[in-house]
């Protein structure tokens, strides 16, 4: 793929050649998939890396001694490298791969929630979270005795800073877990200044990649992070495969999340010893062919640039909130400073449900419903709201057809 890495520059016909599903019509209408958020298409680098590996070199990992083993074995340890060079990681032995974000955040809430944190002390997350960064925790505050504390958001939709501050001032708190962006606002969170007041308070930080990810370059050592998660399927790479990064030596602390093979040092029917970290949290099987593909994804996406996608994604932003801030009947949620490619919307008359539905059947998919976040649908007095994200491969057009069909939608309704 030849794309340069100036923004103004980035070759969208190029990139959307990269995708054989965008060329599929819907209904007779040319598809307009607007639903990146909840998880983005897949590049044919990313199809052709799987497929190569089942039908040239698959076999299980680790354990094999002849040449397939060890060359698959070599392509999925080579996805390790991969990863913490995307997110600046200085060891690779910190990454853990997992299925998703969700299981990394428990992960997380069991090996360090139940395993080093004890009872009386606090966890604080935000009021903007997802579903994953919010259960996890009412598990360890009923089974562990840790209090949860909700910092609470602007208007704007952006955490209150002062606030936030203030629930870690009695030094109660042992784990800050935020989103890193917001995946109904599109609100970034002040990365560093989180982690740098956590840090002055005596508490470990953990941030939600999973929307940030695929926006922006991250850097966790410059954030000050000691977690960080996110999923391979949002960063155009297959469903099953995700990370957990954390500090080597929270790692090593932290006892085993799952037991079975692959994660025993030795094994006897009295006692088991652990492997050396990551492979101490990667019981079993792992998803090799995901882990393959997830490479090709990283590839993907470093050869575009994420300077070049940063800027795509904000002049894909900013028109958005133009063309849809002008339909009449139109409110969009948030207002922070600093935002990503997802816009939440209400229509008025129309349920968020028979808004997707309608322009499902002009071939536009979006997101309809309270997109895993209920308390924070709950804090804004809503039920369910719609959702446009965008991609390296959104176009404008694409957005102009959203604002026209919704438009239309209104009148219906009216």
């Amino acid at each position: 793929m030849n794309v340069t890495t100036k923004p103004a520059l980035l070759d969208l016909a190029r990139i959307r050649a990269d995708f054989p599903i965008l060329r599929q019509s819907v209904h007779g209408k040319t598809l307009v998939f607007l639903d990146s958020a909840a998880s983005a298409m897949k590049p044919r680098a990313v199809i052709e890396a799987m497929s190569g590996a089942m039908e040239t070199q698959y076999a299980n990992v680790h354990r094999g001694l002849h040449w397939m083993s060890e060359r698959t074995t070599e392509a999925y340890e080579a996805t390790r490298d991969a990863v913490a060079g995307l997110i600046g990681a200085p060891d690779r032995h910190e990454i853990v791969f997992v299925r998703n974000s969700t299981e990394a955040i428990n992960l997380v809430a069991h090996s360090y929630g139940r395993g080093i944190m004890k009872p009386g002390q606090a966890v604080v997350i935000s009021a903007m979270e997802h579903h994953s960064n919010i259960v996890p925790w009412q598990m360890l505050r009923d089974a562990h005795g840790i209090e949860l504390r909700i910092a609470p958001i602007t208007e704007a939709g952006e955490l209150d800073m002062a606030a936030f501050e203030a629930l870690l001032a009695d030094g109660r708190v042992g784990l800050v877990a935020i989103t890193h962006m917001s995946n109904v606002l599109g609100s970034y969170t002040p990365a560093e200044r989180i982690a740098a007041i956590a840090h002055a308070h005596g508490a470990r930080v953990l941030f939600d990649g999973s929307q940030a990810v695929v926006h922006r370059r991250v850097d966790v050592a410059a954030l000050g992070a000691d977690f960080y998660v996110f999923t391979g399927h949002k960063l155009y790479g297959p469903t099953g495969i995700g990370v957990l990064w954390g500090r080597r030596e929270l790692l090593e602390a932290m006892p085993p999340f799952l037991g079975g093979g692959d994660m025993i040092s030795s094994v006897s029917y009295a006692r088991s010893t652990w492997a050396q970290v990551p492979h101490k949290f990667e019981a079993g099987t792992p998803a090799i062919l995901e882990a393959i593909g997830l490479s090709a994804a990283i590839g993907y996406v470093q050869a575009i640039g994420y300077e070049a996608i940063a800027a795509h994604e904000a002049a894909l932003t900013d028109h958005a909130l133009a063309r849809l801030s002008a339909v009449e009947g139109v409110r969009i949620l948030g207002r922070a400073q600093d935002r990503g490619g997802v816009v939440s919307f209400t229509l008025d008359r129309a349920h968020a449900h028979d808004v997707a539905t309608l322009l499902d059947r002009q071939g536009i998919a979006i997101r309809a419903g309270h997109h895993c976040a209920e308390p924070l649908m709950h804090h804004l007095g809503l039920e369910s709201t719609a959702r446009a994200s965008f991609a390296v491969y959104t176009t404008h057009a694409e957005i102009d057809a959203l604002a026209d069909t919704l438009a239309r939608v209104r009148e219906f309704f009216a």
